[in-house]
């Protein structure tokens, strides 16, 4: 088991779960080219970085600690731990939605060159771009709540599945590829047609809200039956609680009934943060639809019967609720 996968058990089982759970995006390399000792770089993408690196000392040393002890005969000790950002998850995320289709149709192509033309690049020549191009588009497609359609990690992957048997053709692997790209292109188009306009994309940088965000619209996009759907109204739920618990703050937040809001009361903490922040006559209206937009998200969650339109509502309104609360709490300022 790799070294990171180790360590994270081990720390949830021991009660880091924040951490363990912030190091599932990361990666580990060990090197001993440093005269300090053996330094473990953990690389994190960008919506990790910032909450990783800044971790309190008990975790750091607690990390530090157990990547030690779960070494295997052999491996590096760990003298120095150091994060690094991701740059894949920068480029990522600045694309726009006309560069990323563009990409993806580069990715398309490559994998139609080395499968279907008997001319192609080889493998081993084109592999590590291809890499590249994989880990740029994952983050890229993820940040727009696009599923990603391509379940190769690599060429030698695809080049497994084309060799499995139901694609002995050049025209059956470009009529497989055609379908499998299919929905993404359709979505992107859509999306450069403006068909949907977000003000924001970027996540917000509260891990667990942009988990519960990101994976809210996976799931809407995928879904078609109604428990499916129900799924998303929990998803919606699970965000908007996790916005809740970043932002509250029990003795500035006074909830209108004074009753303490528990741990999982969502809707109450988030009553009581909109109506201090956007207190006063002049946000009155700003006011009336944070809080509307809260009443529906809300109130959609527990219908009993679910379709498509009734969870893109929700998942639209919580949406709206995520991006009204991170404007507020100053996540989305210009940088200085």
């Amino acid at each position: 088991m790799e070294r990171l996968k180790r360590a994270r058990l081990l720390l949830a089982r021991r009660g880091h779960n924040e951490l363990a759970e912030l190091l599932k995006a990361c990666s580990l390399e060990i090197t001993d080219t440093f005269a300090d000792g053996p330094r473990a770089v953990i690389r994190a993408p960008v919506d990790a970085y910032e909450r990783i690196r800044n971790i309190e000392d008990p975790d750091w040393e607690a990390l530090v600690n157990t990547l030690r002890e779960v070494r295997d005969k052999g491996e590096l000790d760990v003298a120095v731990l150091k994060f690094e950002l991701e740059p894949q998850s920068l480029v990522g995320g600045a694309l726009s939605d006309a560069d990323l289709l563009e990409e993806l149709e580069a990715e398309h192509r490559m994998m139609e060159n080395v499968a279907c033309t008997g001319h192609g690049p080889r493998i081993k020549d084109a592999n590590d771009e291809y890499k590249r191009r994989r880990d740029i588009l994952k983050l890229a497609l993820r940040t727009r709540g696009i599923p990603d359609p391509n379940p190769h990690a690599d060429l030698w992957a695809w080049f497994s599945r084309w060799k499995a048997g139901d694609l002995p053709s050049y025209q059956s692997r470009r009529d497989y590829l055609a379908n499998l790209f299919a929905p993404a292109f359709e979505h992107l188009k859509q999306l450069i047609a403006g068909e949907r306009a977000e003000v924001f994309i970027e996540p917000t940088g509260w891990t667990r809200v942009d988990r519960a965000a990101s994976e809210m619209r996976v799931r809407l996009h995928s879904a078609t039956a109604e428990e499916q759907y129900q799924a998303v109204g929990l998803l919606c739920r699970e965000a908007l609680i996790s916005v809740a618990q970043v932002v509250f703050e029990p003795a500035k937040h006074k909830t209108a009934d004074g009753v303490a809001p528990s741990a999982t009361d969502g809707k109450r903490m988030l009553e009581a943060y909109i109506g201090v922040e956007l207190g006063g006559g002049a946000n009155e209206i700003a006011r009336k639809h944070a809080k509307a937009a809260l009443d529906l998200a809300n109130a959609l969650q527990h219908q009993r019967t679910a379709d498509f339109r009734s969870a893109a509502l929700c998942a639209e309104a919580t949406a709206s609720v995520i991006n009204i609360v991170s404007i507020l709490a100053g996540r989305r300022d210009p940088p200085a």
